[in-house]
């Protein structure tokens, strides 16, 4: 199994990153602020605008790191990488199944399947820990609608199909978003999902969780020798990582929604981490950023157990390994793809 490693986050727009032998070098207006070991890292996300230099770039293309770059907010921009990992049969393979509107429909299905089984749990979870903050008998009636987008899903004939029943489900799931955020109600309003850009608080954390989310997938298909850019669900588009966004799908809410909520329950960030501009987008300040991701890096450490493998995990390695299995069915190793489904 491969090992959990560091992911560099650097999150100030003033910061350049450079080489110094195996080391990669942090600076701000010539000063050097920062000094990692480029051995203890898996790759590196800048949210900067000085950028990197060609050296670094060349470095972490040699070692295998990833070099992402993303804007404040957490949009994506670009990434840089090494040498393309894996055997072109197994790629070959893929873009067949993704050419095929039969055997990819199959692959989307159970990720739309775990992705709505998952949101369900998320929802029991809340009715379960927190019964005398919730109107239980809504959640419940919820609860019930998820199970019966998950019949449908598995009855589904076409992708349009598919989508439907998804954004169904969708809907029904954060209809009470708002009812499980138990802190900081007056701060913190979720009433539909926005972004491009986020227009709230909920939202600016949700799209930046989400960024980094499909960023570990990325990383985690290219590592066993996939193209994250042919997905099976996601249609092609030149620069969009199908592929990773398939992925991130089936771990939306346990990676990204109930962090976001644990955030904002526990009080870790509050109304004062975000900045509001005149064109009525919101994003988080750099106090907000660096809180978000030493919660996040300390999630991805936490031990679980795998539903499917029954070993034991990060859930840092949950993409890895949700990729292997995928490589592993398209190679034919499996009979059908084990979407991630956590209880």
């Amino acid at each position: 199994m491969k090992k959990l490693l560091n992911t560099l986050y650097i999150t100030s727009s003033d910061r350049y990153l450079s080489l110094d032998g195996e080391n990669v070098v942090i600076s701000s207006e010539g000063e050097t602020v920062g000094r990692v070991p480029l051995h203890n890292l898996e790759s590196i996300v800048t949210m900067g605008y000085s950028g990197a230099s060609p050296a670094l770039m060349g470095k972490c293309g040699e070692m295998g790191i990833d070099l992402c770059f993303m804007t404040k907010n957490g949009r994506f921009l670009c990434r840089t990488s090494g040498e393309i990992s894996g055997n072109i049969l197994l790629r070959r393979q893929q873009f067949r199944i993704a050419d095929s509107e039969e055997l990819s429909l199959s692959i989307a299905k159970n990720i739309i399947s775990g992705k709505i089984f998952n949101s369900k749990w998320a929802i029991e979870r809340v009715t379960r820990d927190h019964p005398m903050r919730i109107d239980c008998e809504r959640f419940k009636e919820k609860s019930l609608l998820l199970s019966q987008c998950i019949k449908k899903c598995r009855g589904c004939t076409s992708k349009d199909q598919l989508r439907g029943v998804e954004g169904e489900a969708a809907a029904v799931y954060f209809s009470v978003f708002d009812d499980m955020i138990l802190q900081q109600k007056d701060d913190f309003i979720f009433s539909a999902r926005n972004r491009r850009p986020p227009t709230d608080n909920v939202n600016a954390m949700l799209s930046f969780s989400y960024a980094l989310a499909t960023n570990m997938c990325a990383s985690a298909l290219n590592a066993v020798g996939l193209d994250p850019y042919a997905g099976f669900m996601h249609t092609d588009r030149p620069g969009r990582k199908s592929l990773a966004l398939d992925l991130v799908e089936e771990l939306r809410a346990l990676m990204c929604d109930r962090f976001v909520l644990m955030l904002i329950n526990k009080k870790m960030i509050s109304k004062k981490d975000f900045e509001y501009r005149e064109n009525g987008s919101v994003m988080m300040n750099d106090n907000a950023r660096k809180v978000f991701i030493t919660a996040w890096q300390n999630r991805k450490g936490e031990v679980i157990t795998h539903p499917f493998l029954e070993e034991k995990v990060e859930w840092g390695m949950v993409p890895y390994v949700q990729a292997l299995l995928l490589a592993r069915f398209i190679r034919g190793d499996l009979d059908d793809y084990p979407m991630f489904l956590w209880k």
